[in-house]
């Protein structure tokens, strides 16, 4: 039986991410935005002292402000992209830095160029 389309290359990332997870999660311009500014980082953000924006991430509190929302709503957007495997985040003391995960990024990418 012929398939649509052969998943199995994708495999590592369809167990991590639902596909209309990941369709959802980019269906909002707020949550798009986020991945435009957190792809370059030093352009629209000024980092923590000691922080490589590029390595480490942005805090929540500057993509809050950049927002222009409340703190529980760019946490919720945040979450949103965080469990479609689109960002990354990490805790450094008080602080919790995002990033985007370039890798599942760039698999997105690719199963959509190849597949969709």
């Amino acid at each position: 039986m012929d398939k649509l389309f052969d998943i199995s290359r994708y495999h590592d990332i369809i167990i991590c991410m639902e596909p209309i997870e990941i369709f959802k999660a980019l269906s909002n311009e707020s949550r798009l935005q986020i991945l435009q500014w957190l792809k370059e980082p030093d352009r629209y953000f000024i980092p923590h002292e000691g922080i490589d924006m590029n390595v480490t991430g942005v805090c929540v509190s500057q993509i809050t402000d950049k927002l222009k929302m409340t703190q529980s709503t760019a946490s919720q957007y945040l979450t949103i992209l965080l469990r479609a495997g689109l960002i990354k985040a990490e805790r450094i003391g008080k602080y919790t830095y995002y990033k985007r995960d370039e890798v599942a990024i760039s698999k997105i990418a690719d199963f959509l160029k190849k597949e969709i």
